[in-house]
């Protein structure tokens, strides 16, 4: 099952308090993430946050822990995996 891009699922979604998701990625993709909220989410080929329904992070490239499993965007779709923003491939 895919993971719903949608702002629902962005309010549940734990991304940008993973510990790999670090002070300066979020000051590097903040006025970018905000356009995109504003210039329509859903339909976005990347995003810098929810990994598990778009694709992995142009930010991160070290794992400093990671919070998917206890993520409820990662329960509500019974996802399999984690690290989600440093892989590429299928969703589970």
């Amino acid at each position: 099952m895919q993971v719903e891009k949608s702002k629902e699922n962005l309010k549940l979604c734990q991304c940008m308090h993973c510990p790999s998701y670090t002070t300066g990625c979020k000051i590097k993709n903040m006025a970018s993430n905000l356009y995109k909220l504003m210039e329509g989410f859903e339909d976005s080929e990347h995003f810098e946050g929810m990994y598990c329904a778009f694709s992995k992070s142009d930010c991160i490239h070290e794992d400093k822990g990671c919070l998917c499993e206890d993520c409820e965007v990662h329960a509500k779709y019974n996802l399999k995996r984690e690290d989600y923003c440093l892989k590429t491939g299928g969703l589970n």
